[in-house]
């Protein structure tokens, strides 16, 4: 009977968290939370939500998580919210789908898998570590498969005031990697530590 307590209370924890997740994913995607602009650039802060649900819930979770948050920047090219997205839709829509969907699946499965191998061993790093790991996952999917899709495409070259490839990677790694860095080590790893502190009390 405890045990079946026990896993119900589980089990509500985990929809309640992934419900509130999901939707803070959403309202941060259309919202300049999510996206804030840098000249023809957008930093993709969405990957915050997304390292706290891999962290708390699991690289399953993660990976559910960078779904959405790869389907939001999906739809903010439909809808023309991100003018290179746009672009790069009316060139080729497959290819913008690739570049926007399954690099942010990677990534927030990634992350929960992090977490999971270091959390075995230390408790309080992997929550830095993992963190991190987001915004540097999201990077590495990301940069090399908008490159390799777009990165010698003369119209989003134009677009984005670059003449090479090199200089979307430069522009994408030197600005927009360092802050969002910065900001999931900072704020995913302080909001997930917390939480996973509340959940501990919620399900004893």
């Amino acid at each position: 009977m405890a045990n079946q307590k026990q896993t119900h209370k589980d089990k509500t924890y985990k929809l309640v968290l992934a419900s509130v997740i999901t939707a803070l994913i959403i309202i941060m995607a259309f919202t300049p939370l999510g996206y804030p602009k840098i000249g023809p650039f957008s930093i993709t802060l969405l990957m915050i939500p997304v390292a706290i649900g891999a962290i708390l819930l699991g690289p399953v979770y993660g990976a559910f998580f960078g779904f959405l948050f790869g389907l939001t920047s999906f739809l903010q090219c439909v809808f023309a919210l991100d003018p290179v997205g746009a672009l790069c839709l009316n060139v080729n829509p497959f290819l913008t789908v690739l570049f926007c969907i399954p690099t942010r699946i990677l990534a927030g499965f990634c992350t929960g898998l992090v977490f999971k191998v270091l959390h075995k061993s230390s408790k309080l790093i992997s929550y830095v570590i993992a963190s991190a790991s987001s915004a540097v996952f999201n990077t590495l999917f990301f940069v090399p498969t908008f490159v390799l899709c777009f990165g010698y495409n003369a119209k989003v070259l134009g677009l984005m005031n670059v003449s090479n490839a090199f200089g979307i990677v430069t522009a994408l790694v030197t600005v927009n990697a360092i802050v969002e860095l910065a900001v999931c080590l900072i704020v995913g790893a302080a909001i997930s530590k917390a939480l996973s502190k509340i959940g501990e009390k919620y399900i004893k």
